[in-house]
């Protein structure tokens, strides 16, 4: 069958979530941490984001959105790099960073191409108004905005896969999960997604990023752009 939607990973897939959590955190934590490393501060935090969702995932909590879990991981992050006396307001604003992260450099123009012949949405972990920042801040065009903040729970748990199907009623094969993490694919292609991955080598700075995916996958890209080539957009 045709590709007929494309549902999106975004942190890391369409923006760099790494340099621009990065760049808030050196700028607002400059008064408590001067040589502040802010890279490292991003990877630091980025690693409790998979722990803190697994308590909601796992059925321990209920659910609550990443903006919440980010806030309770925050102290923890700050205290690591011994950073201390950050009023509530600057934590609370800290939050705030991973609403203002960069796309990669071709993603709205590939994004605009392929919205000419397919729907497009986001299943990303973050809430609504974080995908809805993200895409006014990156120009961004969705036609839907899917995920955690829709399905009210956390990838890869089935049920933001097949929401994402029935949201815009195509078949399962005719949706395509886009996403430059492998294991994200094949949570997806477990429940007849089609699957694409974008290579994203810096998504993780020096640590580098997947280059190719380690499983099987309909497209395998070097990045959207040329994923909407082979799309034909």
């Amino acid at each position: 069958m045709a590709i007929r939607a494309l549902v999106f990973d975004v942190f890391g897939t369409l923006v760099d979530w790494r340099s621009g959590v990065a760049r808030e955190a050196e700028r607002l934590l400059a008064p408590y941490a001067a040589a502040l490393d802010g890279g490292a501060f991003a990877d630091a935090w980025r690693a409790r984001y998979g722990p803190s969702m697994e308590t909601v995932r796992s059925g321990a909590r209920a659910y609550v959105d990443l903006d919440a879990l980010q806030g309770e991981s925050l102290p923890e992050v700050l205290a690591a790099f011994g950073i201390a006396g950050v009023p509530e307001a600057v934590r609370a604003e800290l939050v705030q960073a991973w609403h203002r992260l960069d796309a990669w450099p071709e993603v709205p123009e590939a994004l605009a191409r392929l919205r000419i012949g397919h729907l497009l949405a986001p299943v990303s972990n973050g809430p609504v108004r974080l995908m809805v920042d993200l895409a006014r801040r990156n120009g961004l065009g969705f036609d839907a905005i899917l995920g955690a903040g829709y399905s009210r729970d956390y990838k890869p748990k089935p049920t933001l896969y097949r929401d994402a199907v029935a949201a815009f009623g195509f078949a399962a094969s005719e949706t395509l999960m886009v996403a430059a993490h492998s294991s994200d694919l094949a949570a997806a292609a477990q429940h007849g997604l089609a699957t694409a991955h974008v290579a994203r080598p810096r998504e993780h700075g020096p640590a580098g990023g997947e280059t190719a995916p380690s499983v099987p996958v309909t497209f395998a890209a070097a990045d959207l752009a040329d994923l909407a080539r082979r799309l034909g957009a």
